[in-house]
């Protein structure tokens, strides 16, 4: 296991126990969140070595990897995503031309094949051997094992638009990924990122349970103040932010089947709806949200 030692926002060593946390995804381990006592940034520390992340991810039920639709939580991951797929592309296009488009942590590839029929020239990064598997399969996506692995192969590639779609939580190492992205976004390209929402309703209500702390696969915890300052220290401005109001309703189910043993639809869809209430009264702090961003 390895301790994060300094916070990869502000770079203060000190820090504090924040929730412990079990992975009811894979190992029924507990992880620990720390908090930064310098600037308020949450991240799972210790952590999996990089080379052991993989390990934690092997179950049908991380359905962006499986594509599994068993059950009605993954049912309704489903279908929502195919509303959601287009949206996301609707989104692309109010602030990218149409280009060249790196998805990173492609998964499956279902997005890179909604962009690759609109005439997109696509790229994907995936770690996963049998979610790039899929995606070939599938939508005829040849993605990267890694950033290195696609920086060494294309190494003068940019790119219009480079988006992480609830991916920027799993990423290691938060500096190397600034380097790779300052190498391989265009002049103007957009970087649209998806990531949860720490200070969102649903997180206070379920604490530990939150589905989406989702340890250890989910390495940084974010709010909207953390994206901010993050990338406006690497030379990125923030141009808009925008909810994802399922992800209240999906997160809250899972965050119930962890805290009770059952989804609870009802009580679920409450919660999820008072979630979105109440980040609509106080100004985007929604269970997940969107950014957009680019060069200062």
């Amino acid at each position: 296991m390895e301790e994060v030692k300094s916070c990869p926002v502000c770079a203060s060593p000190k820090q504090k126990l924040f929730l412990s946390c079990k992975d009811f995804t894979v190992s029924q381990k507990v992880f620990e969140i720390k908090s930064c006592e310098g600037c308020g940034f949450k991240f799972t520390s210790p952590r999996p070595q990089a080379q052991d992340l993989g390990n934690y991810y092997k179950s049908e039920d991380y359905v962006s990897h499986s594509d599994t639709k068993k059950g009605a939580v993954n049912r309704l991951y489903h279908w929502v995503r195919s509303y959601t797929l287009i949206k996301k592309l609707q989104l692309v296009l109010r602030y990218s031309k149409r280009g060249k488009i790196l998805d990173f942590g492609c998964g499956t590839g279902a997005f890179l094949e909604i962009c690759k029929r609109d005439k997109w020239e696509v790229f994907g990064i995936e770690p996963d051997p049998d979610a790039r598997k899929l995606a070939k399969e599938k939508s005829g996506v040849e993605a990267f094992e890694s950033k290195e692995e696609f920086h060494k192969q294309l190494p003068q590639q940019k790119f219009d638009a480079i988006t992480l779609w609830h991916v920027l939580e799993h990423v290691p190492d938060l500096e190397a990924w600034f380097e790779f992205i300052k190498d391989h976004i265009s002049a103007n390209g957009k970087i649209i990122i998806a990531v949860p929402n720490c200070s969102s309703f649903d997180a206070k209500k379920f604490g530990e349970f939150w589905a989406a702390y989702d340890v250890p696969r989910h390495l940084s915890h974010f709010t909207p103040k953390d994206i901010e300052t993050l990338f406006k220290k690497h030379g990125y401005s923030l141009i808009k932010t925008l909810p994802m109001v399922f992800d209240s309703f999906y997160v809250s189910m899972l965050s119930n089947k962890y805290k009770h043993g059952s989804t609870r639809l009802f009580a679920s869809f409450w919660t999820g709806f008072v979630s979105n209430l109440k980040a609509n009264k106080t100004g985007l702090t929604f269970s997940s949200q969107i950014y957009i961003l680019q060069r200062a």
